[in-house]
């Protein structure tokens, strides 16, 4: 499985680069926290919504949730899927907060 760190991303971010962010935290998590530009869609609803998907399947998806363990499970689902260029955030949310952004709150 393929990991990004939250300066790394931040990096490519700030390169510009076309990356698409896939919360999949529940939707109360992000009334407390959440990143800019990101594609919300719970864990558990990945698999019916893979079809939202399809049109980034060419681009790098970074998938986050709060530390980083649930993210781990979306992102293998999207490697099963044929999905190539998947990442997961090492440390999700609390890294970013951590490493890039201490404005971003943890909970």
């Amino acid at each position: 499985m393929m990991e990004i760190t939250a300066t790394e991303l931040k990096e490519r971010l700030d390169k510009g680069e076309d990356i698409i962010l896939l919360d999949i935290r529940q939707e109360f998590e992000l009334q407390i926290a959440c990143l800019d530009n990101t594609l919300h869609i719970p864990g558990e609803e990945v698999p019916a919504r893979l079809a939202e998907l399809e049109t980034f399947r060419e681009k790098d998806i970074v998938v986050y949730c709060r530390t980083g363990m649930r993210s781990q499970g979306t992102t293998a689902f999207l490697l099963s899927r044929g999905f190539q260029r998947v990442f997961n955030l090492t440390g999700g949310i609390y890294a970013w907060s951590d490493d890039v952004d201490p404005t971003v709150m943890k909970y």
